[in-house]
């Protein structure tokens, strides 16, 4: 076991007793860096005489408490990546803090950081979180940093889903590699969120495998200037945003004459939408005159003949009416008299009125 304590750092640091006039104490005072880096250490002893720390390096070590560093009220930088902390506690009395490296280690919500007002950097990726868990935000955590933090490192930690990060509004650089989101509507949402958003990283989540994914995500977040890794040109950016305008444009227009043929047919009182045909080549046509023709329905094949014989017999029998009117009364002013039968010859008319 070892134990970091005050005596540790003074005999570890030879430039701490250059002065033989000054005391431990004073020596402390005047200490600014200190890099325990990689020293299997695994316990923290009350460091508060080390006022003017502003930067300690402690990652890859067994460490498993850090409340003791919350009297660092001076500390700007603060390393504990790659050790074995599962709570985060006692860290709000650092006032100053600007960036914090927690990565690697045991945790499963990100919580106690409430009063942190100067962090900027937040780095706790790949946490060692049990199976089929993902790494949480408490909502005071998340508040309070919403206006300092601008960098965020939530790489490998199961995470499926941003949306409670919405909140972090002035987030410029975001690395989420390795984690499980898959939705492109839950990702425009947070990212309509941050418009100071400039590099983002999302590498081997399965979002990254959508059709068009990185021309979604370049239209959607004007600011964005490094996707997983890849310069964003500014000529590709405004041929996708002009592509985009086209197909809105287009789709608008396809709204409106969908709603006119709905207005046109209401006004017609047509029931059916197929008796509408809108006007093709609509730019030749005068403006005053009407998108839409009114076409009549048409009938089928076994009516249209069902109505031909019909019209065709009714038409046999008129006739015939006519020409048995002709025939029992010759003297008639009907138009049937031309169709007298053939069998009566004009010789058999002579006899016949000379018998009289």
């Amino acid at each position: 076991m070892v134990r970091l304590t005050v005596d540790l750092i003074a005999r570890t640091n030879n430039h701490l007793r250059n002065r033989k006039d000054e005391n431990i104490t004073q020596c402390l005072k005047r200490v600014t860096h200190l890099n325990f880096s990689n020293k299997h250490i695994d316990c923290l002893d009350d460091l508060s005489g080390c006022r003017n720390l502003t930067v300690l390096y402690l990652y890859d070590n067994n460490i498993r408490e850090i409340r003791s560093l919350g009297f660092l009220t001076n500390l700007t930088h603060l390393y504990l990546q790659n050790n074995c902390i599962s709570c985060i506690e006692s860290l709000g009395g650092l006032k100053r803090l600007e960036k914090l490296y927690l990565g690697g280690n045991y945790l499963t919500v990100i919580e106690g950081l409430e009063g942190l007002e100067e962090l900027r950097e937040l780095h706790v990726e790949s946490q060692k979180i049990p199976p089929g868990e993902k790494l949480l935000f408490d909502p005071r955590t998340l508040h309070s940093l919403s206006k300092s933090l601008s960098v965020l490192n939530i790489s490998n930690n199961n995470i499926d889903d941003l949306k409670e990060l919405e909140v972090l509004e002035n987030i410029t650089q975001l690395v989420a590699v390795d984690n499980h989101l898959n939705d492109i509507k839950d990702l425009e949402f947070v990212l309509k969120q941050w418009p100071r958003l400039w590099r983002m990283d999302l590498t081997g989540n399965p979002i990254c495998q959508k059709p068009k994914y990185r021309d979604k995500v370049i239209i959607i977040s004007k600011a964005l200037e490094i996707l997983d890794g890849r310069e964003i040109k500014e000529m590709a950016r405004q041929f996708l945003l002009n592509w985009k305008a086209s197909k809105d444009a287009r789709k608008k227009s396809r709204e409106e004459d969908m709603a006119g043929l709905l207005e046109f047919q209401h006004m017609c009182g047509v029931e059916h939408p197929q008796h509408i045909l809108p006007i093709q080549n609509q730019r030749y046509v005068e403006k005053d005159k009407p998108k839409y023709f009114l076409m009549a329905p048409m009938q089928n094949d076994h009516r249209q003949s069902h109505l031909q014989k019909t019209v065709a017999k009714k038409t046999i029998n008129i006739r015939e009416d006519i020409r048995q009117l002709a025939v029992k009364d010759p003297t008639s002013s009907l138009p049937g008299q031309d169709v007298l039968e053939t069998h009566l010859h004009s010789q058999d008319v002579h006899s016949h009125v000379m018998l009289h």
